[in-house]
């Protein structure tokens, strides 16, 4: 996806099925340009307002990714708080986050963690569309009066993939079983991908010698969670391949033994 920092003209059009949306993401995080990200599928829109490397802003046509509904799924709020806050919000025409400050339901501050969690939910839920349309539009975008957040772009890229459903999917996209990785990052890079420590423990397991298999196999995690955060790392240039080992090195392992087992979720745990 090729994205000139010039042009304030230029805007992708892509599927979904064909470009993944991490890679599409990344792409966007090193020319380091603003723009917004259109997704659709179906009925549903989706945007995602990016600007200085950060997510800043998120926003669904779908009204189960709405505030009110978060904040009710997340037990936030009670049915009853819910349906008079939706009311009061109707009656002065203001937004939710405002009745809920003035009413006493919830703090500024309370109401600004909310409205994060909210939006990174909608983004989240995104790496779960396995088809649908996407464009993205270069240039500065004004999200109006909402509130701006920022969500570092690498965190979001390797906190959404780590979520993402079909990790054999995922690990298609590394090589074969027999690939090799090796390290190409620096330790700013590993700080701003905000690792935690098996994150950085299966880093470590990149090596130059041992071959994909061998590091899902051996990862702190499960063999498929390993797989995704190795996409991850792969996505943002953490590590790149490095060749492929001689079938002699597979440890006389038969072709097809040790598959990674593959634990689907649901689109409704990113917003539960």
């Amino acid at each position: 996806m090729p994205v000139p920092g010039a042009d304030s003209s230029f805007q992708f059009r892509g599927d979904l099925a064909e470009t993944a949306l991490p890679e599409i993401l990344h792409t966007i995080d090193r020319f380091g340009v603003a723009g917004v990200i259109e997704a659709s599928r179906g009925e549903f829109v989706k945007q995602v307002h990016i600007r200085d490397g950060n997510v800043v802003h998120a926003t669904s046509s779908d009204l189960e990714d709405s505030l009110g509904n978060f904040l009710l799924r997340a037990g936030r709020l009670t049915t009853q708080t819910f349906l008079e806050t939706m009311r009061e919000r109707e009656r002065l025409q203001c937004r939710l986050g405002e009745v809920l400050i003035v009413r006493g339901f919830l703090s500024p501050g309370e109401v600004y963690d909310a409205i994060r969690k909210q939006v990174e939910a909608i983004v989240w839920s995104l790496f779960y569309w396995r088809e649908g349309r996407v464009t993205f539009t270069l240039g500065e975008s004004d999200p109006g009066h909402q509130v701006r957040i920022l969500l570092p772009m690498r965190q979001v890229i390797l906190q959404g993939i780590k979520g993402a459903p079909d990790a054999k999917a995922l690990v298609a996209r590394l090589g074969r079983r027999e690939t090799l990785f090796e390290p190409c990052c620096r330790t700013e890079d590993l700080i701003e991908a905000a690792l935690d420590r098996d994150e950085y423990r299966l880093l470590a397991l990149v090596d130059g010698k041992r071959t994909l298999y061998e590091i899902c196999s051996q990862g702190p995690l499960s063999a498929a969670d390993n797989g995704k955060i190795l996409y991850a790392f792969q996505v943002l240039q953490l590590i790149r391949r490095a060749g492929e080992a001689p079938e002699a090195g597979m440890r006389g392992r038969e072709a097809g033994s040790g598959a990674i087992k593959i634990r689907y979720r649901t689109e409704s745990d990113f917003t539960s």
